[in-house]
């Protein structure tokens, strides 16, 4: 199938529901912009998959989206292997306050991103093609964000180096986000983290709500 053929069968971008503008507020004209650069583009380059289009909102857009609530003002964030922008882009949209830096190794994904970044003026974003690993030691972030990326110990020890001492790293997951918390007490331990919460986000907004593993960086030591 050719990326033509891919194109005449795409549906367009569904609309966006009435709790979008809540959520989203005066970004919501942007958030509908990148559903519907998702919806095509996103689809055509393989970012999403064709099927996903017709829940972009539910699935993606507001799901990405209420992870702001955990997310205090004018934060720096990183999202490592930010694919297609999600949660990170999402993030950016709905909290113009945020510094946003998108880490994605794969080229054909930061390609999608830059002009994803250019085409809606998001001049708080930054696109970094690299490997988390690659910025320890280098950059540190209040917030360090991620989507279905790894396990939780394997996304520890990518992701707790990146955040400041007293900043936190947030992991959406699903519903067996306590038994992976369980399963990565060593990596806590070994990696000096602080305490490991799961937060429930978007009830009322997103069905079925948002999981969010919160892990706090280790405090500062005197």
């Amino acid at each position: 199938m050719t990326s033509d053929d891919v194109s005449r069968e795409t549906p367009p971008a569904p609309s966006a529901p009435a709790e979008a503008r809540g959520v989203f507020a005066a970004g919501l004209p942007t958030a509908e912009r990148f559903a519907e650069l998702l919806a095509h583009d996103g689809v055509i380059r393989g970012l999403i998959g064709p099927r996903e289009t017709p829940r972009l909102w539910e699935r993606h857009l507001l799901n990405c989206a209420v992870l702001g609530e955990l997310v205090s003002e004018r934060s720096t964030v990183c999202d490592i292997g930010s694919g297609a922008g999600l949660p990170g882009l999402v993030l950016a949209i709905a909290r113009p306050d945020l510094t946003v830096t998108l880490v994605e190794p794969l080229l054909r994904r930061t390609t999608f991103l830059d002009e994803v970044v250019t085409t809606l003026g998001l001049g708080h974003v930054e696109v970094v093609r690299a490997r988390a690993e690659e910025l320890h030691g280098v950059r540190r972030f209040d917030v360090v964000t991620s989507r279905a990326v790894a396990p939780l110990p394997k996304l520890l020890r990518w992701s707790l180096p990146l955040a400041h001492p007293r900043g936190a790293v947030m992991a959406m997951k699903g519903s067996s986000a306590q038994e992976e918390i369980d399963d990565a007490r060593k990596q806590l331990r070994t990696l000096g983290a602080g305490p490991a919460s799961v937060h429930t986000l978007g009830i009322g907004v997103v069905d079925p709500p948002t999981i969010v593993v919160r892990v706090e960086a280790a405090p500062v030591r005197d």
